[in-house]
């Protein structure tokens, strides 16, 4: 999918991932173009779904979320059923921020927000602790974020 793009719609995707709230001149003078062409091409990246969404990028620890954890979960069993079910938990789970499934010891890699290592206790005890096919937990608390990249590499 990514060969129908030119060198200008990757200009375009670069731009706006460093700053989408640019104002469609803003972006058409940061590609050197008017701002027609500008505003039909993200239109067109939008509706082909090479842009998925825009969102403001928020401080954690200005919203007293500061404490950041990746929890590994491994389930007693795995069938499309238990996946299922887990997935659907998850997903209305505000402290969990992102989930992946993956592959090796563990299914799932959550990563979570919480305001303290108290609060961080009681997600795991009440939410996670409440899913019956969750096994184990293992977590891996965040000393210092060294590198955070919210775009891609194009």
């Amino acid at each position: 999918m990514a060969d129908t793009l030119d060198e200008i719609d990757l200009q375009i995707l670069k731009t706006l991932q460093k700053n989408a709230k640019l104002t469609t001149k803003e972006l058409a003078d940061a590609v050197h173009l008017t701002p027609t062409p500008v505003f039909e091409r993200q239109k067109r990246l939008e509706r082909q779904g090479y842009i998925k969404k825009y969102v403001a990028v928020l401080d954690a620890e200005k919203l007293n979320q500061s404490l950041q954890v990746f929890c590994k979960v491994k389930l007693k069993q795995i069938n499309h059923e238990i996946a299922d079910s887990f997935t659907r938990r998850i997903l209305r789970i505000p402290e969990v921020t992102e989930c992946y499934n993956t592959s090796g010891a563990y299914d799932y890699l959550l990563k979570v927000r919480a305001r303290d290592m108290k609060q961080y206790q009681e997600f795991v005890l009440t939410k996670l602790g409440d899913i019956d096919s969750v096994a184990s937990i293992e977590s891996t608390f965040v000393m210092s974020e060294v590198k955070q990249m919210y775009g891609l590499s194009l």
